[in-house]
C-alpha cells in the first residue's frame, strides 16, 4: 500500500504543477487500464536494470489531469541521485514545436505568412542555389550550383521541405558540405548561423522533398528578425514565462542546478560517430531553434496541454484552435507531390504538419488514433498528443542510442492499455 499511496500522492503534487485542466465534455475517450499500466511500468523498469539507461520519467495525462506519473532509476549512475519531476533534460528536437508556436503566433497578428520568402527577413536567401552533383568526363563527381525554381518559404521551414539538411559524411556533396561547416559546434549566435548556411547549397530544390535538417534553426531567426528580440527573451515573454515553464532555456545558467542534469549511460553520449551529446553546463550563444532547449517534464507538459486544449491554458490563450488544427494537418501528403527522403523519420503512416509528425494512417496490427501528433529528441526524449482521446504523453531519458527502440515498445504497451 505504501507504493500506491506515494503513487497518488504524486498524481496530486503533478496536477497542481501542471495547472490541470478539465477536457472537453462528452469526449468517448479510451481509458488506460491499471493492468495495462502495469506492463508499462515493468517494461521502463526493466529497461534500466539492464543498464539500458539510467533513468526516466513518464507522464500520461488526461482530461488535463494525470493519471499516470512515474520516476525510474538515477539521473545519472555517476552521482545515483533518484530520478525526480525536477530533473534537466536536454530536449533536442522537442525545441521545433516550440519555435513553430512562436512563428505562428506572429502569423496569427499579421506580422509573417507562411508564403512569405525567407529572403524577405533574411536577404542573403535571395541569393540560395541548389547543389547538383555531376560527372565530368573523367568520372569524377563535382557539384555544380544551379538557380532555385521559387523561393524558399516560411512554411518550407515549418514542414522540412526547404532543402536545408542537417550535414553528415557519405550523404552526398552538399551534406559533406554542411557536415565540414560543423554547424552544431560553432560558437555563432542565431544570426552569424543563418549568415554561415546562407553560404551553403540547398541539398534540392525547395518544395520539393520532405528533408530533416536546419530548417527551424533559420525559422528562429526569422522569429528573431521579426521580434526585434533573440529567440529566448521572444519565447519568455509570449510562452515561456506566461505558462510557467520556468526550467526551460537553452543551457543550465546555475551551478547549483548541476546536479538536477540527467545524463545517459556514459558510454551512450554520441549522437553519431561526430557529435557527441550537447554539454549545457556552460552559456551558449547560439540558441539553436531546432534542437538547442532543455526543461524539465512539468514544463513540457505544460505546453503540450496547452495545445490539447485548443491553445488555451489557465484562461489564457496562445494560439486560435484553427491554429493548432492547421498545424496538426498534414502539409506533405499526396496532393503536394512531396517527396520523402531516404531517412523519413515520422514513418509510412505520419505526414507532417508544421512542426509535428502526423498521424495519418493506422500502422498494420495497431488501432493508433489518427490525427495523432508528436516529435522527439535525439537525445532520448518524445512527446505525443492524442486529441481523440484527450490525451498526452511526454518520456523524458537521455539515451541517444535506445530511443528508437524504446519509443515504439513504449507507445505499443501504452495504446494496448487503453484498449487500443
Amino acid at each position: 500500500m505504501c507504493g500506491r499511496r506515494a503513487f497518488l500522492a504524486a498524481l496530486v503534487l503533478l496536477a497542481g504543477a501542471f495547472g490541470a485542466k478539465a477536457g472537453p465534455e462528452g469526449r468517448a475517450a479510451h481509458n488506460l487500464s491499471p493492468e495495462g499500466l502495469a506492463k508499462v511500468s515493468d517494461y521502463i523498469r526493466n529497461e534500466v536494470a539492464t543498464g539500458k539507461f539510467p533513468g526516466a520519467i513518464l507522464l500520461l495525462q488526461q482530461h488535463g489531469k494525470p493519471v499516470y506519473y512515474e520516476n525510474f532509476g538515477v539521473r545519472d549512475v555517476a552521482t545515483e541521485i533518484s530520478m525526480s519531476a525536477d530533473t534537466i533534460f536536454r530536449l533536442y528536437s522537442m525545441s521545433k514545436p516550440i519555435t513553430s508556436v512562436m512563428a505562428m503566433m506572429l502569423v496569427e497578428e499579421g506580422k509573417l505568412t507562411l508564403d512569405d520568402p525567407v529572403s524577405k527577413y533574411i536577404p542573403a536567401f535571395a541569393g540560395m542555389k541548389v547543389g547538383v552533383e555531376k560527372k565530368s568526363e573523367d568520372g569524377k563527381i563535382a557539384l555544380g550550383l544551379e538557380p532555385v525554381n521559387r523561393p524558399v518559404t516560411i512554411k518550407d521551414l515549418l514542414r522540412h521541405t526547404s532543402g536545408l539538411p542537417y550535414g553528415y559524411h557519405g550523404g552526398g556533396a552538399v551534406r559533406e558540405l554542411y557536415a565540414d561547416a560543423n554547424l552544431f559546434n560553432s560558437e555563432l549566435s542565431n544570426a552569424e548561423f543563418v549568415a554561415k548556411i546562407a553560404t551553403l547549397p540547398l541539398v534540392e530544390q525547395p518544395g520539393t522533398m520532405w528533408d530533416y535538417g536546419h530548417s527551424t534553426d533559420v525559422l528562429a531567426r526569422v522569429v528573431e528578425v521579426i521580434s526585434g528580440k533573440t529567440l529566448l527573451q521572444f519565447e519568455k515573454e509570449r510562452l515561456l514565462d506566461p505558462l510557467g515553464m520556468n526550467e526551460t532555456a537553452f543551457f543550465v545558467a546555475d551551478p547549483a542546478k548541476f546536479p538536477r542534469i540527467a545524463e545517459p549511460m556514459p558510454e551512450d553520449r554520441n549522437i553519431n560517430p561526430t557529435t557527441r551529446l550537447r554539454e549545457i553546463r556552460r552559456p551558449l550563444k547560439w540558441e539553436s531553434g531546432g534542437g538547442g532547449m532543455v526543461g524539465t517534464i512539468g514544463d513540457y507538459a505544460r505546453f503540450a496541454q496547452m495545445l490539447l486544449n485548443g491553445g488555451t491554458y489557465e484562461g489564457r490563450r496562445y494560439l486560435k484552435p484553427e491554429t493548432i488544427a492547421l498545424m496538426a494537418s498534414d502539409h506533405i501528403g499526396p496532393e503536394t507531390r512531396i517527396a520523402r527522403d531516404q531517412n523519413y523519420y515520422p514513418g509510412g503512416s505520419s505526414g507532417f504538419g508544421l512542426g509535428f509528425a502526423v498521424r495519418t494512417s493506422v500502422p498494420q496490427g495497431t488501432s493508433w488514433p489518427l490525427g495523432e501528433y508528436r516529435w522527439d529528441g535525439v537525445g532520448g526524449t518524445f512527446f505525443f498528443i492524442d486529441p481523440e482521446d484527450d490525451l498526452f504523453g511526454i518520456f523524458m531519458a537521455q539515451t541517444p542510442s535506445q530511443r528508437g527502440r524504446i519509443q515504439l515498445a513504449l507507445k505499443t504497451l501504452i495504446y494496448q492499455a487503453m484498449g487500443r
